[in-house]
């Protein structure tokens, strides 16, 4: 046996050894790969780069309109809800929910006024927008369909466009397929901030019902943190 053939066998008996040892080290699996494969693709980064400029409409699809859930995600049929913690500049991040009836509030929605997001500032535009103010104070998860109230973790600075144009007919027929169904939906509201703007450009907005495999509700859309004739820096 020459030597270059003596070098390709030691050479592979080490690649099998180290793979071995990764096996034992981390219990790699091919399970395992698949798993994390889908938590990658459920937990995608999603750059506001990435994300098509405003155009006139209050939302954008994403991902063909797919949401990022997993497989394993989609079978889940107990609700539950999650908050993230805020980060080191005080802004929200990912909130997530399995919503149902079960989540869905049962009495009036309170004051939520002292609660001031990052970046919360009071601007009244009386001839540009019915309501005169620029910003309101947004939840991520909507009160109807889970029933935080003064949560500082759900609230965000949003537009007052971003809020009723873009985000409220989600979140209405959410919560009315919720109430016609009794079915539960996943859903998760994701701010996108750039660098360390304190006003996030929008929100990603996610939703998938659960026991009729997405036929009733699914969605992937941003939210576009914008005012129509107005320009905000």
């Amino acid at each position: 046996m020459d030597e270059t053939k003596i070098k390709f066998k030691r050479r592979l008996v080490s690649l099998v050894l180290a793979f071995a040892l990764a096996v034992s080290c981390f219990g790699f699996s091919n399970e395992t790969a698949v798993a994390a494969n889908e938590q990658v693709v459920s937990s995608k980064t999603l750059t506001y780069e990435s994300i098509p400029s405003f155009a006139g409409k209050a939302s954008t699809p994403i991902n063909g309109n797919v949401p990022f859930f997993t497989t394993k995600e989609k079978k889940n049929t107990k609700s539950f809800e999650s908050y993230s913690r805020l980060d080191n500049l005080k802004r929200c991040g990912v909130a997530y929910a399995n919503l149902s009836k079960e989540l869905m509030p049962t009495e009036k929605r309170g004051a939520i006024g002292k609660v001031k997001p990052t970046g919360w500032h009071t601007y009244k535009f009386a001839d540009i927008i019915q309501d005169r103010y620029l910003y309101n104070r947004c939840h991520l998860i909507a009160f109807c369909l889970a029933g935080e109230n003064a949560n500082k973790k759900n609230l965000i600075t949003g537009t007052r466009y971003m809020n009723v144009d873009g985000m409220l007919p989600y979140e209405e027929k959410v919560a009315q397929y919720i109430d016609k169904t009794d079915n539960h939906v996943l859903y998760r509201c994701t701010p996108i901030f750039v660098d360390d703007e304190l006003v996030c450009r929008g929100v990603m907005m996610e939703a998938y019902s659960v026991e009729d495999h997405g036929r009733g509700i699914s969605f992937n859309v941003f939210c576009h943190n914008v005012q129509p004739n107005i320009d905000i820096d």
